[in-house]
């Protein structure tokens, strides 16, 4: 499955913004994930959702971001809001068979959609 993430971009503290992942295949068979990398410092997990909707969340954007799959659609989402500085980064989408925090348990990846709040 190929994925293309978009809906990145700049965004004031405390703004919002919606990313999309479009798969080019069928998502409904696959572990969905966000996963974001900031300059100097490792890919790190953002948030996950499992084939029955059960989602993971890094304790760093819990109860700021919502992540959504739409398997009609192919499409997955991450809703972010009340975003901070520190959200700032490249944000990636993977596709996988096994509910993980882990980026090395995913199998297929987006290109990346950069994400930059100000302060």
């Amino acid at each position: 499955v190929q994925l293309q993430a978009s809906g990145g971009g700049l965004v004031q503290a405390g703004g919002s913004l919606r990313l999309s992942c479009a798969a080019s295949g069928w998502i409904s068979a696959y572990v969905m994930g966000w996963f974001r990398q900031a300059p100097g410092k490792e890919r790190e997990f953002v948030a996950s959702i499992s084939l029955t909707a059960s989602t993971k969340y890094a304790d760093s954007v819990k109860g700021r971001f919502t992540i959504s799959r739409n398997n009609v659609k192919n499409t997955l989402y991450l809703q972010m809001s009340s975003l901070k500085p520190e959200d700032t980064a490249v944000y990636y989408c993977a596709a996988g068979s096994k509910s993980s925090r882990e980026a090395s348990e995913y199998d297929y990846w987006g290109q990346g959609t950069q994400v930059t709040v100000s302060s």
